[in-house]
This record gives C-alpha cells, structure tokens and sequence, in this order.
C-alpha cells in the first residue's frame, strides 16, 4: 500500500485547490467531456475523498483518474500553484498498489512486455535496430496488417507507419559519415570550440526517431560543441512515473543521475521535451548542471555565423508539445529555431495550447479520446498547406503522423532540429 507519508502529502496538495475553476477551459478532457469528474479541480476532490475514505476507492474513480491526460495545463493556469502532476501521479501510485482484481488495466501484453523488458534498459533496443529495420525493408509488416486480428490493432497500424529506422552516425564536414549499431561515447566538435554537452538519448527514439538524435549530434558539432553519450544512461522514467511506478521511475533518475554526473559537463540536451521534463523533476540535474531542450539550447548558442543553411520556401506548422509549453515553458524555442532557416513562413498550430491526446502512452489506453482530440489536429494541418509539420517531443510526432497517414495528409512530421539539419547539409 501506499505510505502514510505518502496519503498525507496527497491530503495536503488537494487541499491547496480552492476549486476557482479558472482550469476547467484549459483541461482537454473537460472541455470534450464536459464533465466534474474529468475536469483538474473534479479529479483532486475524488482523490482528496478517497484519501480520507468519504468515497470509495473503485472502478469509477480508477476510470477518472485514467482519462487524465497530465498535460498539466491546469498548471500554467492555477493561481493557487496546486501541484497538479505530482498529485496525479501519487493517485496512480495509489491505485497501482490496489489488488490486481480492483484495478482493470490495460498495461497488460505488448507494453507491459516493453516496460519490463526494454524500457528499463534501453540498450536492448539498440541491439534490436537492425532486426526492425530488415523487418521493415522486406515488407513483412505489410504483409502482416493484412490478418485479420492484425487489422484493425491500434498498436500495429502505428507501428506499420514508422519511419525506416535510421542507424547512429555523425556527418563531417566534408559529408562522411560513421556508422553501426551503437552509438558513440563521444562526438568532436568542428571548427571553433565552444564547449561540451551531455546528449540524452531516451528509449523508444533509439528505434523510432534516430533521426532527431542524429541531427542534434550533427548541429552541435557544427556550432563547435563537444557531444558525450554515455553508453549507461536509461529511460527517463516518465512512463513509469504517470503510470503509478514511483519506485522504478526513481531507480532509472537514479542510474541516469549517476551516469551524467560522471560526465563533469554544464548541460544535459533532450531531444524530447517529456524526457526533458521528466529529467528535470526526477532530479537528475544537480548545481552544477542544467537539463535544456535541444531546440532552446541551439536557438541560444553561439557559432550561426560559421554555417551555411540552405532556403527552404515553405510553410511550416509548428506544435507545441504540452511538456514544453505548460511545464519547461519553452515554446517559442522552435519557433525562432525554424525560422533561422531562410525562406520559410513560421505558422503555429491552432489549438497549440490543448493536448494531441497523445501522452506517453495515452493515444493506445484512451483510444476514443485520444483519436478527437487529435482530430482538431489534423484538420487545422490539411487546412494550412503546409508541407512540414514540426514538434519537439517524440510522442507527438508519432501520435500526429499516424494521424495524417491515416487520412492521406501529404505533410511530413519531423522534430525542429531534424529539418534545420537537412537544410545544413546531413543526409538522413
């Protein structure tokens, strides 16, 4: 069961919402839903009733407590300063420690699988890169869609659509490139030192967006910054953390705080704003280092006068991840990162402010809600006529163009530091 300490700190944030209601138009689920119960200030009554026993801790509450996004909007717009995530995910922890009779999940299966087995150890997916590649190239994935049982599966209609998987590397200059299986513990910085990074890599990019990591190695080299990859590091934990595994999220903050440290640089770069949020919160950073976004980190640096970025005249929609906006407050980074390239036209997303439904793991769990809250997405995409769509967190990405694939929408999604790398020359 959960503490005492525990139950006692869930008493005292709940309490720290005078129930204003100045969230409920921010909340995604309340606004589609149009219910209390789904809404920040409805779901901390629940959990402060079921922490003092008024109300039952049942299907109902568990159902409640599911259908939040943890985009934490409610957040950025609490003049309270509840602490709205960390109340989420002690709740989750909560329920996770109720029998296994009680708590009807869908964890069970292919991500309860990938939790154990791969995300607690990252590695093992870089070993798995070549597998899923050969897979992809022969067609097999195609072929297997066609099954029946296979059809209409959610997980396998987004796996169908992912990009051919890309290998480590990291191009000169002179445009040679090294690569292999695994990544390198160190990338020299061209030209003009400027200083040393730490690059965390996440788990599920090692597969699905190497291309991002690549092209974050790349434009760092470029501006005259050292890259260290420490072979050790470990999922961030975020999965772990919004899913009520408190003791596993901390135990990778862990291992990723003691790998970092080893490495005596100022910054960690996250590629991905959830990892990027998550580092930050776990405690990973100390006071000597900083965790930054790549987008925020490259749109700051030094060195643009020494690269030469090519035009690009076309539209492109910028999304703004949740994490990015209502926690690490971000936002305008990619922003001015995409506009650094000459001849495009900078368009925001409308709706930049509410969830993609994507959330971790959210758009497989919450199917329905997920699917309409990205639909606004979507046709706000089709309608502007652009080409590219950019956004700085993995899940998004992946979320919005399983989305556009679907529909046959022409319009690429890619991470910010992806396609100004293009623009500079690297071969993805």
């Amino acid at each position: 069961m959960l503490s005492k300490i525990s139950k006692d700190s869930i008493i005292h944030e709940s309490s720290q919402c005078v129930s204003c209601g100045l969230c409920l138009p921010h909340c995604p689920t309340y606004r589609l839903l149009k219910s209390e119960a789904d809404s920040p200030r409805g779901r901390i009554a629940l959990m402060n009733g079921v922490v003092n026993q008024r109300i039952p801790l049942n299907a109902r509450f568990i159902l409640h407590m599911d259908r939040c996004l943890t985009c934490r909007a409610c957040e950025a717009v609490c003049p309270n300063n509840v602490p709205y995530g960390h109340l989420i995910d002690k709740t989750r922890a909560l329920i996770a420690n109720q029998p296994k009779s009680l708590v009807a999940t869908q964890k069970a299966g292919a991500r309860s699988m990938l939790e154990r087995l791969l995300l607690a150890r990252p590695v093992r997916l870089d070993r798995l890169r070549r597998l899923f590649y050969f897979i992809q190239k022969s067609g097999w994935l195609r072929w297997l869609q066609k099954l029946s049982q296979l059809e209409k599966n959610k997980l396998f209609k987004f796996v169908v659509q992912l990009p051919l998987v890309k290998f480590p590397h990291a191009a000169s200059v002179a445009g040679k490139r090294a690569s292999g299986d695994r990544w390198r513990e160190i990338y020299p910085a061209e030209g003009e030192r400027r200083g040393e990074v730490g690059l965390f890599l996440g788990c599920v990019a090692r597969i699905t967006d190497v291309a991002t990591l690549n092209s974050s190695i790349y434009v760092l080299n470029r501006l005259g910054y050292t890259v260290h990859v420490p072979p050790d590091q470990a999922c961030c934990g975020a999965l772990y953390q919004h899913g009520g595994a408190l003791k596993q999220a901390a135990s990778l903050a862990q291992q990723n705080k003691s790998v970092f440290s080893g490495l005596k640089v100022k910054t960690i770069i996250s590629a991905a704003s959830g990892c990027g949020v998550q580092l930050l919160e776990c405690g990973v950073a100390d006071e000597h280092t900083q965790i930054v976004d790549i987008s925020r980190f490259l749109t700051t640096a030094e060195g643009w006068e020494s690269v030469e970025i090519m035009s690009l005249p076309q539209k492109i929609l910028v999304h703004d991840p949740c994490s990015l906006r209502n926690v690490l407050r971000d936002q305008v980074y990619p922003h001015k990162l995409i506009a650094r390239i000459p001849g495009v036209q900078v368009l925001s997303l409308p709706g930049n402010d509410q969830c993609c439904g994507a959330a971790g793991t959210y758009f497989i769990d919450q199917q329905e809600i997920a699917s309409r809250l990205l639909e606004s997405k979507l046709s706000a995409a089709m309608d502007s006529g652009a080409r590219y769509l950019v956004t700085s967190n993995i899940g998004c990405a992946m979320h919005i163009a399983n989305g556009l694939y679907e529909k046959g929408i022409d319009i690429e999604v890619l991470h910010p530091v992806t396609l100004l790398a293009r623009q500079m020359g690297l071969e993805l």
